[in-house]
């Protein structure tokens, strides 16, 4: 069984910045690719950044060059910086844990393949 928290969500000022971590416990492998997902109120999840396990990352347009992700495996750790936020990024910040699949993969995930978090509520203002 994998368990993965989520925290660092919180309230931000447009042009802030904050940091999302995601700690994990359990059957862990650290070859598995992580992403980050949102779901904003009333519409539907999407993904937003992913990293596979050689550091390969990718991201949602929007977020280029805003967000950074990356991970720690030493401490089955995987965070998201983001720089910049506007209200658009406002959303339940989720992340998961995609076994056997890229990165680019991850962001077009539309199941709840692999294992996921709780969420962390992101608001921006």
């Amino acid at each position: 069984h994998v368990q993965l928290v989520e925290s660092g969500g919180g309230s931000v000022q447009a042009g802030g910045s904050l940091r999302l971590s995601c700690v994990a416990s359990g059957y862990w492998s650290n070859s598995n690719c992580m992403a980050w997902f949102r779901r904003p109120s009333g519409r539907e999840r999407e993904g937003v950044a992913a990293i596979d396990a050689d550091g390969r990352s990718y991201y949602k347009d929007s977020v280029k060059d805003r967000f950074t992700v990356s991970r720690d495996n030493a401490k089955n750790s995987f965070y998201l910086q983001m720089n910049q936020p506007t209200p658009e990024d406002t959303a339940m910040y989720y992340c998961a844990a995609l076994p056997g699949l890229s990165a680019f993969q991850a962001l077009g995930v539309r199941t709840y393949f692999g294992h996921w978090g709780q969420g962390t509520q992101v608001t921006v203002s």
